[in-house]
């Protein structure tokens, strides 16, 4: 079989991946979840360790005290065996004696229920009924037969001829009637450990039973102990989550004098103090803003007398000599930047100020980005970059204000020119029937990620050590980004250091539409190739 390797079995790859890293994912989501597991993987090596040692002993003592007992009364039958052999006088040519004998401890092992007993004699082996000979292990037998003055024994299993079978435990030794070798007789004792057995197992199912009943009290304890930590922590990280969103009034509950109730009236002092310097900063800020309006407004009296009179120096700057001519021109440079900066404080503050407004008019993008280009090619001659439109020739009307519009254009080709190091700059325009798009892609010093995110921040720059050509205020982008949103539209930034930078707009073409799409990708093509071959 073969494998493909195209999108279908990425996905797959992908789902596969997802699915498998779920369980470690839940694991690292879930405090509960680690706390208990934790609590009942602990509980489970002690019980299981005490388990193990209490069924240890509990074998140990009962196998031990079915030995001892065994033994003493092997050894107790054993010697009245001998005691009546003894005052028997046995021989082999008193077999009745002998047989009575034999016959005698038989019965009263079958009585007893404990034990069966076998002899082995000169003349043969004499056993219960039901007794099969391989209930006796040759080890045992072969002990008697090197030892014969000592008392082993072995554990067994006690096989009856019926087939059913039993754990048991056989004490042998051999046994003297006589004072000849022909009077030595071995002697087996099979005792029946059933009931040992049984015990053992009630034991053990006990404690299987009460480890089992204890690990579930471990698990449920360790759940109960941990909502009860858990649930005021929560409480505190949705307390939290509700400050960070700006919802300061919502304090949490304060109960009891524990650590628990200690951080809650943290979390809520903190959020007193937060309330407060935000609104010595709010207060703060619109100070500033009223600041900036009232001298932007204040200011624009006298640079207006101050124009008036710089225009009739400049007008008549050939007439004067060479020093002052150069000043009269550097006078009217600086006043043409002072003027730009004053009139972008006030569009400023009127956006703080929430009155700035749409002028809504029918036009034609082409016409716009057009005449804005043409406007700016000296400009871009001078700093030796070339601007080249791309349209499909076909119109683009759209509801838009025309002046915010061509000021939206003019800072970003401005913004493409000054960090386009001499390189060529595309303009590119697409539209649907919704939406329209314009991009501006330089080929410059691009940016960083982290410098891609104040772009549009007031009076920013990415280096503000380098040279530069075109006398900005600092808030071109701010304003455009401002002049996007009355607009209800999307403005980016796409750039990487070394292969330049595309600013994005899209634009609703009606009044009533929303925007959910671009037709323009944000990563330029040439960048994606790129990135592609890199990759």
């Amino acid at each position: 079989m073969v494998w493909g390797t195209g999108p279908v079995a990425e996905i797959d790859t992908v789902r596969i991946r997802h699915t498998l890293e779920a369980p470690l994912r839940t694991w690292k989501s879930s405090l509960t979840l680690r706390v208990v597991v934790s609590a009942l993987l602990g509980s489970l090596v002690v019980l299981t360790l005490a388990g193990l040692f209490l069924i240890y002993r509990v074998t140990y003592g009962i196998v031990s005290n079915s030995q001892e007992s065994a033994i003493a009364d092997a050894n107790e039958t054993m010697y009245e065996i001998e005691q009546q052999i003894g005052s028997a006088g046995y021989d082999y040519a008193n077999s009745d004696a002998l047989m009575n004998i034999v016959t005698t401890a038989i019965q009263r092992g079958i009585s007893s229920g404990r034990y069966q007993v076998q002899f082995v004699t000169q003349v043969g082996t004499y056993a219960p009924a039901n007794f099969d000979a391989l209930s006796v292990p040759d080890s045992i037998r072969q002990a008697v037969d090197s030892q014969p003055t000592l008392v082993h024994y072995v554990p067994t299993r006690i096989t009856f001829k019926d087939g059913t079978t039993g754990p048991g435990l056989v004490v042998a030794t051999q046994l003297s009637g006589g004072g000849t070798e022909r009077d030595q007789f071995q002697v087996f004792f099979v005792f029946s450990m059933e009931q040992e057995a049984w015990t053992l197992t009630v034991v053990k199912t006990a404690v299987l039973l009460s480890g089992l009943v204890v690990f579930i009290g471990i698990g449920l304890v360790s759940y109960g102990v941990s909502r009860q930590t858990l649930v005021p922590l929560r409480a505190a990280r949705r307390s939290a989550e509700k400050l960070a969103s700006g919802e300061l009034t919502q304090l949490m509950p304060v109960r009891g004098t524990d650590d628990l109730a200690q951080l809650a009236v943290a979390t809520n002092h903190m959020a007193n103090q937060l309330q407060q310097r935000i609104r010595q900063l709010e207060q703060l800020s619109r100070v500033q803003q009223r600041f900036v309006s009232d001298v932007s407004h204040e200011l624009r009296t006298p640079l207006t007398t101050v124009r008036m009179a710089a225009d009739l120096l400049y007008d008549n700057r050939d007439s004067l000599p060479d020093v002052e001519h150069k000043s009269v021109e550097l006078l009217n440079r600086e006043l043409t930047r002072f003027e730009a900066l004053l009139g972008d404080l006030l569009e400023i503050s009127r956006f703080d100020a929430g009155v700035a407004t749409l002028s809504l008019d029918e036009v034609d993008l082409t016409d716009v980005l057009r005449r804005e280009l043409d406007a700016l090619s000296d400009l871009a001659s001078t700093a030796g970059s070339r601007l080249d439109f791309r349209t499909d020739g076909q119109p683009c009307v759209a509801e838009v204000d025309q002046r915010r519009i061509s000021r939206l254009v003019r800072n970003l080709v401005s913004n493409a020119i000054e960090h386009g190091e001499g390189r060529p700059i595309d303009v590119f325009l697409v539209h649907d029937d919704d939406v329209a798009a314009f991009a501006v892609r330089d080929h410059g010093v691009g940016f960083t990620l982290e410098q891609g995110k104040q772009l549009f921040n007031r009076f920013w720059r990415a280096d503000p050590a380098r040279a530069r050509h075109i006398g900005g205020t600092g808030l071109g982008l701010s304003i455009s980004q401002e002049d996007v949103r009355l607009h209800q539209g999307w403005i980016h930034a796409w750039g990487r250091l070394g292969q330049g930078a595309q600013f994005r707009v899209v634009l609703p073409r009606r009044a009533d539409v929303v925007v959910t799409h671009s037709p323009i990708s944000l990563v330029p093509a040439d960048a994606a190739e790129v990135e592609e071959a890199v990759s």
